[in-house]
């Protein structure tokens, strides 16, 4: 007796669309441009420029004072620097992530796998141990 055996649906579903990554976001056309300026902007050669800009407004904060200088370190230096650095973990974070998730989903399919030869195999059983219980049947009437 053949044994058909169909495969979950979920199988074939995953097949189609493969994993969810950051890359395979739609974001339209603002987003496009969002993700460009991000690009960037999230670079450690932005955050040195950054720096290299804020540098130039010190002399005249240490001039001014205790406050200005404050000021300069809070305004200026760190939200310029402090921006792209952080922009720039992000997008380490971001791709660690991605990597997490493919990772995930190779196992995750791989356990589909599996688990749909081990449907094929109970099934194979079932059908086996059902011919052998038919055939006992026959002898014993």
């Amino acid at each position: 007796m053949a044994t058909l055996h169909t495969p979950h649906e979920r199988l074939v579903e995953r097949a189609k669309h493969g994993p969810q990554l950051r890359k395979g976001e739609h974001v339209g056309f603002n987003g496009r441009i969002a993700m460009l300026i991000t690009n960037a902007v999230g670079t450690m050669w932005c955050a040195y420029v950054f720096a290299g800009i804020a540098l130039i407004s010190l002399p005249s904060a240490i001039q001014a004072g205790t406050a200005a200088l404050i000021a300069w370190i809070a305004q200026t230096f760190l939200q310029l620097v402090l921006l792209s650095v952080i922009m720039v973990g992000q997008k380490v974070s971001a791709a660690a992530s991605d990597k997490q998730a493919l990772q995930t989903y190779k196992d995750a399919e791989a356990l589909l796998v599996i688990q749909d030869d081990v449907h094929k195999l109970i099934k194979i059983n079932n059908d086996l141990t059902a011919e052998i219980h038919a055939m006992i049947a026959k002898r014993t009437v």
